[in-house]
């Protein structure tokens, strides 16, 4: 076991976030967590101003004090915008290494003058752990994905040796992993980009392979999910890292300070529905379909003759077939947004038509909803795999994309068949465990308390 650094004086935790998609939410969580069981720490959430103004604040701060970082754009006005989110995130990490150190001297100045004795940041950001060392302090990082991503990364050198890189591997897409003990069921082309094909030498391919070759050095690595969902992959990382941490899933260990607003009056279109008979479809804040797949979302849900609850970005409508939401209004809501946790807890749903982000996954998990599953890019193949062959609570498109008929084939077989039933209860065992897991005595809680000793 590692030994706990404990700091004579005030104690003081640098929270430092990945700053994009919906990294810094979790990392947020846990920090909240903490501050609430150490009232008398000083806590420094770092971030870029962009990322810091999308947190949910209505309950106050407390003993956590935000910290902006730059984000590495251009301060010139007459610089053009980076023009796609890889470019954002190469312009972050090239500054990371500056902004990382100003921003923690921002953060003993803003707790004043007391030193880092803890630092708990992104998995992502390997470089935290070098800072960390040279602070003396113990570096706790937080795998924000999925197990299995996770063992893809940490096990990317093993990958690239066995399989090979580029068209090799491409050549190998259909191969199952079984060389690595719990990826069994995952294939070459369920990898996230940059393993072992696609820009492998991108600096965001480059930060995820550092990161699998820096997480073992930890104090421990926390990741959030919880025990028993992948027990041979636990496994493998009891007995490489110093301490694995599950503490998951957050949102369940860390409840939302308040009710989620219901704008568009979500919950009470679901109370006139019978229970398990809708199918719920958001891909999350940031993908959206391409054209033709949206269409033969909207075609697959008309011809299902399925009630549907649809997050759709507004963007999007125009994409729709010509009459669709008029057609399906008796059966149909679309909404720009919704409190997806409240809808997916909701008995009147049945099916959640997902892109399988590990955030979705676990909400889904905790509610007991089986998934249909479109993943688009990053570890979303390798989730929607384990939802599907690992733990048997939904199923994916056949070919990968959605089709009309690979639609009403799912959504017959999740809200109507004897399989659908099968699945329901498989996510309800699920759902179970994780109710389990952050009980007081449960293995998160527990967890939760062995890192607050870091703390």
């Amino acid at each position: 076991m590692a030994a706990v650094h404990r700091s004579p004086a005030q104690p003081h935790v640098a929270f430092v976030a990945f700053p994009f998609g919906t990294h810094a939410a979790p990392l947020f969580a846990l920090a909240r967590a903490i501050a609430a069981a150490a009232p008398g720490a000083a806590l420094s959430f770092l971030s870029t101003a962009r990322s810091l103004a999308s947190l949910p604040q209505a309950d106050g701060l407390g003993n956590i004090r935000l910290v902006p970082i730059a984000d590495g754009t251009p301060e010139s006005s007459a610089a053009p915008p980076p023009a796609s989110e890889q470019a954002k995130i190469g312009m972050f990490l090239a500054a990371m290494p500056g902004s990382l150190r100003a921003g923690m001297d921002d953060a003993v100045a803003g707790a004043g003058g007391a030193a880092v004795s803890c630092m708990v940041t992104d998995a992502f950001l390997w470089m935290a752990g070098e800072v960390a060392a040279a602070a003396r302090a113990p570096w706790l990082p937080l795998f924000t994905g999925g197990p299995a991503s996770l063992s893809a990364h940490f096990h990317t050198d093993l990958l690239r040796d066995t399989i090979g890189v580029g068209e090799r591997a491409i050549a190998r897409s259909e191969e199952q992993l079984h060389f690595i003990p719990g990826l069994s069921a995952h294939r070459v082309c369920d990898l996230p980009e940059g393993i072992v094909f696609g820009p492998l030498d991108s600096p965001f391919s480059c930060l995820l392979h550092r990161m699998g070759q820096s997480v073992a050095k930890a104090a421990a690595v926390l990741v959030n999910t919880f025990e028993g969902l992948d027990p041979t992959i636990d496994a493998v990382f009891s007995a490489s890292f110093s301490e694995y941490l599950h503490i998951g899933p957050l949102h369940l260990l860390v409840p939302p300070a308040g009710p989620t607003p219901d704008t568009h009056h979500c919950l009470p279109w679901l109370d006139r529905h019978a229970p398990a008979t809708v199918a719920y479809v958001s891909f999350g804040s940031v993908m959206t379909p391409q054209p033709a797949e949206l269409a033969a979302l909207a075609e697959g849900l008309e011809a299902s003759g399925a009630a549907f609850l649809w997050s759709l970005k507004d963007h999007a409508r125009e994409l729709l077939p010509p009459g669709f939401l008029d057609r399906t209004k008796e059966r149909g809501l679309a909404v720009s947004w919704a409190p997806q946790l409240d809808v997916l807890r909701h008995a009147a749903v049945g099916a959640f038509v997902t892109h399988c982000g590990w955030n979705s996954e676990l909400e889904a998990m905790t509610a007991g909803v089986p998934m249909v599953c479109r993943p688009f890019f990053g570890d979303q193949r390798m989730n929607a795999r384990s939802v599907s062959l690992a733990w048997k609570i939904g199923v994916e498109f056949e070919g990968g994309a959605i089709t009309k008929e690979g639609v009403t084939r799912a959504l017959d077989t999740v809200l109507k068949g004897e399989e659908g039933k099968r699945l329901r209860a498989t996510a309800r065992e699920l759902q179970a465990m994780t109710t389990r897991a952050v009980q007081p005595q449960g293995s998160s809680s527990v967890n939760f308390k062995r890192l607050m000793q870091f703390v």
